[in-house]
């Protein structure tokens, strides 16, 4: 634990000359004694006078990006989380630039050889220099030998030592998090150990590229029969923890238009395309690439679209799938009754909340939207006023429905670069009347009661014992003995209770390291 406080001072110290802190104060005042703490941390530092030219949102990107890693990775997550940070600081922290200088090829192919192994190694013909490097990996193109023939793929590999560099850095985050929350009371409802355990989590995964690499797979058996989409396949034999291997794409960026054109792309049909194939992942598959943005986006010689890196992906349940396809329908429509009894009938708005009033409310954001001319209507940003307006009347957001609506923005924002003119709803109706019309269908309701029927079945001669059990559960709860309400999250939990074991010795340990740091800088 002293090692997490000795990091996190340093973490500190470079906050504190990064200008960070400056920043933050001009878009949300922090407590005093949070400033002054800085200020005694920061001292001897000189001022960055380039850094204070810029704007507070572009100043905080710059500051994040010379304090590396983990919090380049800490901003891109926040920025997907405007329930946390408001809207505002959410799009500054979209503009965050993950590069950095590439680690070399010797090192490269020591890695790739210690984790694919020696037969498989050797099957690799050629590997070219780094194509692309970012904080937690980089890209490099290579060759490898087949049954019987030659094969151009691209080679992911994580940084040497990045695990352990990054863990460390949020073992002193999470001790900041637990000291702000248990410090101010304000800063409680934030949840920010909730927020850095959950960065843990998500970056944790991005770090084994096995993850990503079956996200790619999942999302290519999705929509390997989709036309004008090509997702990258994987090669497994040349895939572990450390190192991904996937088709070399053989394509020009979507965000080099005139070269489209030169190859006699449509850009009009790639625009709509797009949004389709987008709108299907969600409804359909219920499994959509989060990070959709022109960088991670290809054209081929025939106009497939071809998505690259998959370490961001968002999932949708049934549910949720259903109450989205209802909801941009019936805006499509212009049925606020329905949008209305569509949220009432999902539960997610109080019963005792007025139904017309929401309808209203509804009506609200609905209309001034259609008042629009075509180019500047967005599904996006009627998702993000529903959200807005669903806020007031007790609904919870869902975070996953968060990250579906910023991607919309995204994937509209390079649909109108392609073609301006594309018409959002007209676009998206067929896909969601599809989806709609299936769900509905005869078939589709025969299909999900003979499911639940075999699932019932199935746990027939388990009955008499889950009666028994559940009459022992409802005895120790009439007895005080039994409480549901305990939560699921168990390394949240034991991230927890090492933290409230230290809290009796912090304040020693806190002016103890002060006065360390300042006799040492």
């Amino acid at each position: 634990m002293i090692k997490r406080v000795i990091k996190l001072f340093k973490i500190a110290r470079k906050i504190s000359i990064s200008g960070a802190i400056e920043t933050i104060n001009e878009i949300h005042k922090l407590p005093s004694s949070i400033n002054f703490f800085f200020n005694v941390i920061s001292l001897g530092s000189p001022a960055n006078v380039a850094v204070q030219k810029k704007t507070a949102g572009e100043r905080l990107c710059s500051a994040l990006e010379e304090m590396g890693t983990t919090f380049i990775k800490l901003g891109q997550f926040l920025a997907t989380r405007p329930d946390i940070i408001g809207g505002e600081l959410s799009k500054n922290l979209e503009k965050l630039q993950d590069k950095v200088p590439a680690f070399n090829l010797y090192d490269a192919k020591k890695i790739i050889k210690k984790e694919i192994g020696e037969t498989y190694f050797k099957n690799i013909i050629e590997i070219s220099e780094p194509i692309a490097a970012a904080s937690i990996a980089q890209v490099h193109i290579a060759k490898i030998k087949l049954e019987n023939y030659e094969k151009q793929v691209a080679i992911k590999i994580l940084r040497p030592d990045i695990e352990r560099l990054f863990n460390e850095e949020l073992d002193a985050l999470m001790l900041f998090a637990y000291i702000v929350e248990n410090t101010f009371s304000k800063a409680k409802r934030l949840k920010l150990v909730e927020v850095v355990h959950l960065l843990r989590e998500i970056t944790n995964i991005e770090m084994d590229l096995r993850f990503e690499a079956a996200a790619a797979n999942e999302l290519y058996e999705n929509t390997k029969n989709d036309l004008k989409f090509n997702v990258p396949k994987i090669y497994w034999n040349y895939t572990t923890k450390k190192v991904m291997t996937l088709d070399k794409v053989d394509g020009i960026s979507i965000r080099e238009q005139a070269k489209l054109k030169e190859l006699g792309v449509n850009l009009k049909s790639l625009a709509e395309n797009l949004i389709q194939h987008f709108l299907k992942q969600a409804v359909r598959d219920g499994f959509f690439h989060g990070d959709m943005h022109q960088g991670n986006l290809f054209v081929d010689n025939q106009g497939n679209i071809i998505p690259v890196d998959f370490g961001i992906m968002g999932r949708l349940d049934k549910n949720n799938r259903r109450f989205l396809a209802e909801i941009l329908y019936g805006f499509i429509q212009r049925d606020y009754v329905k949008v209305a009894d569509v949220h009432f009938q999902a539960g997610l708005v109080p019963k005792d909340a007025s139904r017309d009033e929401f309808a209203q409310a509804l009506r609200s954001v609905g209309e001034p939207i259609f008042g629009q001319s075509i180019k500047d209507i967005s599904g996006g940003n009627l998702l993000s006023q529903l959200f807005e307006i669903t806020e007031k009347f007790n609904m919870a957001t869902q975070p996953q429905l968060l990250l579906l609506q910023k991607t919309m923005v995204v994937v509209e924002g390079v649909a109108r670069k392609l073609y301006p003119e594309t018409n959002i709803w007209d676009v998206s109706k067929p896909v969601l009347e599809k989806w709609l019309k299936d769900t509905k269908s005869p078939k589709s309701s025969i299909d999900t009661a003979l499911k639940t029927s075999s699932e019932i079945i199935k746990r027939i001669p388990d009955l008499p014992k889950f009666i028994d059990r559940a009459d022992y559960a409802l005895k120790l709860m009439a007895e005080g003995k039994l409480n549901l309400a305990v939560e699921g999250n168990k390394n949240l939990e034991m991230e927890q209770m090492k933290l409230k074991n230290f809290r009796n010795n912090i304040v020693i340990s806190f002016f103890g390291i002060v006065i360390v740091v300042l006799l040492v800088f």
